[in-house]
Parts: C-alpha cells; structure tokens; sequence
C-alpha cells in the first residue's frame, strides 16, 4: 500500500496583533434576565431553550441573527437588555468569528457573557478573544458535531455543560 502524505502550512485568521487589553465584565451574584443570542445556526436554538428550560426563576430576552453576519446595533441593544447574554453557537470557522466577535461587543457594553462553541473550534474562538484582548472571555465547549443531530442529541450534550452554565452564573447559590 502506497500513502502520499502532503504537508501544508496554514494560515492562521486571526493573526497576532496588538490590542488593547480589556477586562471581562463580572457576572453578578443576582440574575434576573438572561439574553439567549441565537445565531440561527442548526441547533442553536435547541441548545438555547435547553438552557432556559432548566433554568429556574430567569426571565430571558430572545436575540436572533444570521449566523454568517455580525449583530446589528438593535440585536447588541436588545441583548443588553439582560444581566448576562448567553450566545450560541460556534461550529464552524465563520460563525465562530461572530458569536466571538457579537460577544466581545457586549463585553464591551458592559454585558457579561458567555459563548458557546463545539470543542473543535474552541481553539479558534480563544485565539479570536485573546487577539482582540479579551484573553478570557467565557467560551464554554459543547461536543461537536451539533449540525445534523435529532434535537434529543443536541440536548443530551447541552445536559453535559448545564452544571458549568450554572456555575458561571452562580445559579447554585438562588
């Protein structure tokens, strides 16, 4: 058996830069209203209402957007309407770029959030965050694949990472 095996360099996107840095906004210890950032994504929204679902006492605020673009001035305002934006769902190269991208724009708002990418490009949205110096922006990993799953799947996985989701929320503690 013959293997051709080809070697390439890739170019990282995200390139090094000089940023400023910026410091994460807290999560304070009373939430009332959670924004859910829905990048319209496959699945995002199940993700999104499992969340919700098993979250007690929360009034939410729905956000939707297209998955290939970034938030409008009226989707950022609505989302800062809440305690803390929760934004799904990075599983791919471009809406990664703006579920990262949306959510470093709240951060700079003054809104605490939180990210959800599948962990095939968590890599990618930590180095987005840390090249627009945000190094520890709140990226939570959800198993990927996401597209192309029964919403029971999805769900089972979004079970997964509710224990992290209510810790950073401090839901424990209600």
């Amino acid at each position: 058996m013959k293997v051709k095996i080809i070697e390439r360099n890739i170019l990282n996107p995200s390139a090094e830069i000089e940023a400023s840095k910026m410091e994460l906004t807290p999560i304070t210890d009373t939430i009332s209203k959670i924004s859910l950032f829905n990048n319209t994504k496959p699945n995002a929204d199940v993700i999104l209402n499992t969340i919700a679902e098993n979250s007690d006492d929360i009034n939410f605020v729905y956000v939707k957007k297209p998955a290939g673009a970034p938030a409008t001035v009226e989707q950022i305002k609505k989302a800062s309407e809440a305690d803390i934006s929760i934004l799904a769902l990075g599983d791919c190269g471009s809406c990664t770029t703006w579920v990262i991208l949306d959510a470093i724009k709240l951060e700079n708002n003054g809104i605490p959030t939180i990210s959800i990418c599948s962990h095939k490009f968590s890599t990618f949205a930590h180095e987005l965050a840390k090249s627009h110096g945000i190094e520890n922006l709140r990226i939570l990993e959800i198993e990927h694949p996401i597209a192309g799953q029964s919403p029971e799947q999805v769900e089972i996985k979004v079970k997964k990472i509710l224990p992290k989701i209510k810790d950073l929320l401090k839901l424990h503690k209600k």
